[in-house]
């Protein structure tokens, strides 16, 4: 990527996306955080070449159904807004490698996250999410997984399909149980258990004893 096909327009305070922005349908890579928005026109859509697109630390409380026609996304960047849920469109973003829905008031995983099977790296933290969905089975390329301050007081038998998991964030979560399929994760490198009240199991001391850094 080039400065050509770049356009950060970052804490500028422009309420609105200016209308030059949806003419360079040439762009790469837009950056739009911290900026008061509280609305993306669907006219995003035009920008079918985008890779990055950081709508972060806005005012957004919904995304336009045709957000899912950038089948180019690597990046997306939707964290601390007002958002309930994702657009079902989303789910098309099959080539999207990074996702950040943190600091949002969605309540559960949006199910468009199941069709994303690009993901290596999902961010919720503190989305008031109160359980994780069997359907996560499915992002079989997760390597990083960020699920600190919800209010998770277990996870799924399912999370051990994730085979590919190098980090398990789960801070600050009201843990009472963990299934022993977590301790079966072959590339676990780090699992993160503090602020939990979760007791210690025999399963975290033989991760530990393979390397595995257990945080408690």
């Amino acid at each position: 990527m080039n400065a050509e096909t770049l356009l950060s327009l970052w804490k500028q305070r422009l309420g609105a996306v200016p209308e030059s922005a949806f003419a360079r349908t040439d762009l790469e890579s837009l950056i739009l955080a911290d900026n008061d928005l509280t609305e993306i026109p669907e006219r995003i859509g035009r920008l079918r070449a985008l890779r990055t697109l950081d709508l972060g630390h806005n005012r957004l409380t919904q995304l336009p159904a045709n957000l899912g026609d950038l089948s180019q996304l690597d990046f997306l960047y939707v964290h601390d807004n007002q958002l309930g849920d994702l657009p079902d469109t989303l789910s098309g973003l099959v080539r999207l490698r990074y996702l950040n829905v943190g600091d949002n008031p969605l309540g559960a995983l949006p199910r468009a996250i199941a069709g994303m099977r690009g993901l290596i790296e999902l961010r919720a933290e503190n989305v008031q999410l109160a359980a994780v969905p069997d359907w996560i089975r499915g992002l079989s390329r997760l390597r990083w997984l960020h699920l600190r301050e919800n209010r998770l007081t277990a996870v799924p038998d399912t999370i051990g399909s994730l085979s590919g998991l190098r980090l398990l964030d789960l801070r600050g979560n009201p843990l009472e149980s963990l299934p022993e399929t977590v301790g079966g994760l072959p590339h676990l490198e780090k699992l993160d258990l503090r602020w939990t009240p979760l007791a210690a199991a025999d399963w975290m001391a033989e991760l530990e004893a393979r390397g595995c850094a257990v945080y408690r």
